[in-house]
This record gives C-alpha cells, structure tokens and sequence, in this order.
C-alpha cells in the first residue's frame, strides 16, 4: 500500500443516509445561531465579557435569541440542503421537500424549548413546507443568495440595544452568511449527495 492510498484510507467516506443528513441538519443548525449570536456578543462586550456573560438578565436575553434564532436557522439549513440535492432528484421535488422537512421537524422536537419560543417551534414546521414548495418553483439558491429566514429573529432579539449596533449590520448579517456558507461547504464534503438524494426520495 503507497501512503497515499493509506491517507485515503484514513479519510472519512462521504455519507448517503438520511439518518446523518438529520445529524448533520440538527447540529450545523444549532452552530449557525450558536456562533453567530455568541461571537457578535463577545467582540461587542470586549473587556466586559465576563461580566456581561455572568449577568442573569443578559443570560435570560441570549438564551432567548440562541433559541429563536436555532429555530429559523435550522430551517435555512434544510432550505440549503433542499436546494443543493434537488438537481438530483427530478422528477422526486415534492418526495425530497417531505423527507427533509421531516428530518427538520425531528431535529427540531428534539429538545423542547423554553415557554416563549414554543410559539415559534409550533408554527416552524408548516412554515418550512410552504418555503420549500415556494422554492421548488424557481432555480435551486446557492448558499450565498439563499434568504435567510434567521436574519429575522436575530436581529430582533439580539440582547443588545439596536442603538449600540449602529452601522454594525452588514458585519452581523454578513457572519450569519459565512456560516451559512461554510455549511454548504461542510455538506459538500461530508455527504454523496447523488446516493443520498435516491436515499431521500424513496
């Protein structure tokens, strides 16, 4: 064996089940709120971070914005996933929206949510349906101009004043999109998308 084909060896063969599509959709999710709300938070409290990070009313407010947040997040990243495997399943469009929205809609009751964002989890799944069928008739969004439902809640329940974001928005908007973007290029590299797009539709 050369070493070459010994490294390949060591890599990771690229996954085709829906089970780990699930995984995948339930975890990037949850990183994509997770990163984009944390890190804006920390660069803003600077020196302030541990104090600010200890403080229980602002602990209150950031669990709330993580949580509305997750909850759109994950449906942009089924969205993401809808429109990067459809090429693959023509003729199967409204079979691969179902299978994902169920893999969304399990990732999503995979934990419960505090009292006030139960409303927002209620109503996501039926949401993302409509967004999908809404999608399918018009040419798949790569990750870079897919729109994002998650810019809503977060830029409404951001646990800091709008006045003390002035003119911070685009850089905000913009890491919400990087992350969006690195998890396109995560699935690229983590899934067959041909063998998992037949593995959806059957």
């Amino acid at each position: 064996m050369s070493f070459m084909q010994f490294i390949r060896g060591l890599r990771r063969q690229p996954e085709s089940t829906p089970e780990a599509l699930g995984d995948f959709i339930a975890r990037r999710g949850a990183y994509v709120a997770q990163k984009t709300v944390i890190d804006y938070c920390k660069v803003k409290s600077g020196r302030q971070e541990k104090a600010l990070f200890s403080d229980a009313d602002f602990q209150t407010a950031l669990e709330h914005c993580r949580w509305q947040t997750y909850i759109a997040a994950l449906g942009d990243v089924t969205a993401l996933a809808e429109a990067w495997l459809r090429p693959h399943a023509q003729g199967r469009e409204a079979a691969l929206a179902e299978a994902l929205a169920q893999l969304h809609d399990t990732a999503l009751h995979s934990e419960s949510p505090p009292q006030d964002s139960r409303q927002a989890a209620a109503t996501a799944p039926d949401a993302l349906r409509r967004r999908l069928a809404e999608y399918q008739d018009q040419a798949p969004y790569p990750a870079n101009h897919l729109p994002l439902m998650a810019d809503g809640p977060l830029f409404a329940t951001l646990p800091v004043h709008a006045e003390q974001r002035t003119g911070e928005t685009p850089a905000i908007r913009g890491a919400l999109r990087f992350h969006m973007v690195s998890t396109q290029q995560e699935m690229e590299r983590a899934f067959d998308r041909p063998s998992l797009a037949v593995n959806l539709c059957r």
